[in-house]
């Protein structure tokens, strides 16, 4: 006989960046199905876009939800920077009938699943052994550039995200200082983000263009990688280069500054791409180039995520963490109980 509560299983999880939302159902501990990736261009709210995968996979009742998103968060009103999507998250839990819905910054989320992706899905550049104590940096280039750190605590980890993506870019030869003023020139300042991105890699190609002399149309961040991987395209070659290198020395940075001895990570979109050449790359070269601090880093292991959606297994953990503390797990009368809803920004796992 139906009591009318609220089910435990299963929990709706959700990575949302600029271009695509990813949804999937958590069956049961750990067990994560029906991974459907929409394109947020498609849907006018980020409501509709999750009515479209509920119905598309048939998911009647969901009492308990979380979602990772590519956005700052600060408060109940959230406004993506990258996409037209804009919502309360209480009216959206409310809207939804949902009784508990958490947001999460997507790279927060993806810091958590860390710990839980499979060693299959990650492919080590150079290092030692992984400190099990020590914190663990994550860095992604993607439309933007991506910053979290791990740490761990007792009983578990505690994810900071940061927006260490516009921290000073920092030239370390006269090509990148040129690319530097180039970029400087239109922007002003010029952060990492600005070259270790998408947008990043195809500024890098035109600079150098600038800086030779050479008339050339402009290139996307796929039309450089098309014509740079095989080495068709000489410039294009030359900008995944300079690309990769200044990835290892912003990796370095993050790495020195949190003591990343457990690891550093690589995630985004762009880097899985370029494998096969990023292992060759000067990233690792440059990862280690830090003069006094170079044997601290030599030690350190490099792992670039290949996973096709790592961020859920953490907006699965997060929304577990949520839960077990606060009894969530037991069916909750949802028109008698407080509103679960949230946004973590310092996270805590």
């Amino acid at each position: 006989m139906s009591t009318g509560l609220p089910e435990a299983w299963p929990r709706l999880l959700a990575d949302v960046g600029a271009s695509n939302a990813r949804f999937a159902l958590e069956t049961a501990p750990g067990v994560i199905e029906d991974i459907v990736a929409l394109p947020t261009a498609g849907y006018p709210t980020l409501e509709d876009a999750l009515r479209a995968y509920l119905d598309q996979v048939g998911a009647r009742r969901i009492a308990h939800a979380a979602i990772g998103i590519a956005n700052p968060l600060n408060g109940d009103a959230v406004t993506m920077t990258n996409c037209h999507w804009s919502f309360s998250i209480e009216t959206l839990r409310r809207t939804l009938g949902l009784s508990t819905l958490l947001l999460l910054n997507d790279f927060a989320a993806l810091a958590l699943a860390l710990p839980r992706l499979p060693r299959h899905e990650l492919v080590r550049i150079g290092g030692g052994e992984p400190r099990p104590d020590a914190p663990l940096a994550l860095i992604g280039p993607g439309s933007g550039l991506g910053v979290a750190t791990l740490l761990p605590e007792a009983g578990g980890w505690r994810a900071l995200p940061g927006e260490g993506g516009h921290a000073s870019f920092a030239p370390q030869n006269e090509r990148e200082a040129g690319i530097l003023r180039h970029a400087a020139a239109r922007f002003g300042h010029v952060s990492c983000e600005r070259l270790l991105s998408g947008p990043g890699l195809a500024l890098i190609h035109e600079a150098l263009c600038a800086l030779d002399g050479a008339a050339e149309s402009a290139l996307s961040p796929a039309e450089v990688s098309a014509r740079g991987l095989p080495g068709r395209d000489a410039r294009c070659r030359e900008a995944l280069e300079i690309f990769c290198a200044a990835l290892g020395s912003a990796a370095a940075n993050l790495a020195l500054t949190v003591g990343a001895r457990g690891g550093v990570y690589i995630g985004g979109g762009i880097v899985p791409r370029l494998s096969g050449f990023f292992e060759q790359s000067p990233f690792r070269r440059r990862f280690e180039d830090k003069g006094r601090m170079s044997a601290y880093l030599a030690a350190i292991p490099v792992y670039l995520i290949t996973s096709a959606h790592p961020a859920l297994p953490g907006v699965a953990a997060h929304l577990a963490a949520h839960l077990a503390a606060g009894s969530d797990d037991a069916p909750v009368d949802a028109s008698t109980s407080p509103p679960r809803g949230g946004t973590a920004g310092d996270m805590h796992a």
